[in-house]
């Protein structure tokens, strides 16, 4: 179905590519070769900071002036402790001496050491880019109160996240702030997510009534876990999407456009597409996303799966994304 106002983009993650084994500057460029409008870039913050406390934006800097030179704009995520793309949770060693306590609430009180240094991240690499005209919109956290995946139980609590917004909007005023969170599409998953966080709400709930900007992450089909040769899956199809903002700009910040297999890295079997991602669901997530959600954007999560499965001799994928974008 046609897009109307709905702008495009992808989301590019540096350590997929790594894993990967492809390289960073090719995979971008070739990307950017499509006519889409936007890119989700991340400031990593143990990429960036060194143990004694000086900045390193190469990896960002590059990114963002290809992203300019192909005419595209840019939210850029600014984590600090959580951000998109797995491990998803990014702060420096020197600033954590102990590991977060699983089925705690980080808060202010806790871990106050944790919370400036965030903060003082936070103000360094906005001060640094508020400038861009290229950059749209800033990200902060990723999923912010939500569990970190299945691996670990702790969370932000919701006053962490709030310091932290105070003072992004004391750097950049006018700026709008995407916060995003993980919708699930089936009771499984719904019931699931309302247990792990029925002390303090989700982070869909939290972006309702904290950011301008809520951003849905979009996964109809996902592995649970593999028993012997078999695969348990969750296959919500394609069901509307149902989503409160209370009156806030609704955007797809990902929208699933690769697999979700029990591997953290996404299988490239030849000759087949897995299960839970063929370039057919690509079309489909986004024509049911943009049906029922109408998000003023929606980011194809995946790019960087497409480049390697098109290395492997399949471009299906990315034919795929080619007809979305036109």
């Amino acid at each position: 179905m046609p897009r109307g106002d709905c702008r495009v983009g992808i989301s590019f993650r540096p350590r997929q590519v790594e894993a990967f084994g492809l390289d960073g500057p090719s995979t971008l460029a070739s990307l950017l070769a499509y006519p889409f409008d936007l890119v989700r870039l991340a400031a990593y913050w143990n990429r960036i900071e060194g143990p004694g406390g000086d900045l390193d934006t190469k990896e960002l800097d590059w990114q963002l002036a290809a992203v300019e030179r192909a005419g595209k704009q840019v939210i850029l995520s600014l984590g600090p402790v959580k951000n998109f793309g797995y491990p998803e949770f990014f702060v420096p060693a020197h600033h954590l001496k102990v590991p977060l306590q699983e089925g705690s609430l980080v808060l202010p009180s806790t871990h106050p050491g944790l919370l400036a240094a965030a903060n003082r991240f936070l103000t360094s690499i906005a001060t640094r880019y508020r400038d861009r005209t290229s950059i749209v919109a800033w990200q902060l956290e990723h999923e912010a109160v939500d569990p970190l995946g299945v691996e670990h139980s702790w969370r932000l609590g919701r006053d962490f996240v709030q310091r932290e917004l105070d003072v992004l909007r004391e750097v950049d005023p006018t700026r709008p702030i995407m916060m995003n969170g993980f919708l699930p599409m089936s009771a499984l998953t719904r019931l699931f997510q309302a247990w792990r966080t029925r002390d303090q709400g989700d982070s869909l709930a939290a972006a309702a009534s904290l950011a301008d900007v809520v951003g849905v992450d979009y996964y109809p089909r996902h592995a649970l876990l593999k028993i012997g040769p078999r695969t348990l899956y969750v296959d919500a199809g394609n069901r509307r999407l149902d989503v409160s903002t209370q009156g806030k700009r609704l955007m797809i910040s990902e929208g699933q456009a690769e697999p979700w297999e029990t591997s953290t890295t996404p299988p490239n079997p030849p000759q087949r597409t897995p299960f839970t991602c063929g370039p057919h669901h690509l079309i489909e997530n986004f024509n049911c996303a943009v049906q029922s959600a109408k998000p003023e954007a929606y980011l194809f999560w995946g790019a960087e799966y497409w480049v390697l499965r098109q290395l492997s001799g399949d471009a299906t994928y990315l034919e795929a994304f080619a007809r979305v974008v036109g």
